[in-house]
């Protein structure tokens, strides 16, 4: 299986803010954007891979700079690092005042997917080249941060064991 660059998954979608997309601080509802990274990050991890893929885990989403109505925010993800058959994709979410031009990096986000074979099971997946400063950086911490994905899903699953399933009716 050849590798791929990662902008061969690379995604860019712009969009602006409209008074529906916020909160109560007139500032973009978080929900909102976490669904849109989902989105972005999924596009990324079927480019690279070229199969079915699933959110394996959101492993961090940093809200930085507050988004507003006078804003545009661009969302841009692609794979920054593989495994087997899980890819990571970073999300970088850049918000420009419509107004002045300024851009600011709004929030980052890192999301694993895993690629699915025709039976829903795990398909092997093409390893992936950097290129850019930010690529490289991304991708030469990206075997750290996978070794901590796999011990905080390890902790998840002890707590999950550990906790109740009764339902109570109210």
């Amino acid at each position: 299986m050849e590798a791929k660059y990662c902008r061969e998954s690379r995604v860019i979608r712009t969009s602006r803010v409209f008074p529906n997309d916020v909160n109560n601080h007139n500032t973009l509802f978080g929900g909102r954007l976490m669904s849109d990274v989902d989105q972005v990050g999924s596009i990324s991890a079927a480019r690279h891979s070229r199969t079915e893929c699933v959110t394996a885990s959101t492993d961090s989403i940093d809200f930085l700079f507050p988004v507003r109505t006078t804003d545009s925010v661009c969302f841009e993800s692609y794979v920054t690092w593989t495994g087997t058959s899980s890819m990571e994709v970073f999300v970088k979410i850049v918000a420009e005042d419509l107004k002045s031009g300024e851009c600011r990096i709004a929030a980052t986000a890192l999301l694993t997917f895993v690629a699915l074979d025709q039976q829903k099971r795990p398909a092997l997946i093409p390893k992936v080249i950097p290129e850019t400063e930010e690529e490289i950086k991304l991708h030469e911490t990206g075997a750290y941060r996978a070794k901590m994905r796999k011990e905080r899903k390890q902790k998840s699953k002890d707590l999950a064991a550990f906790l109740t399933i009764n339902h109570y009716a109210y």
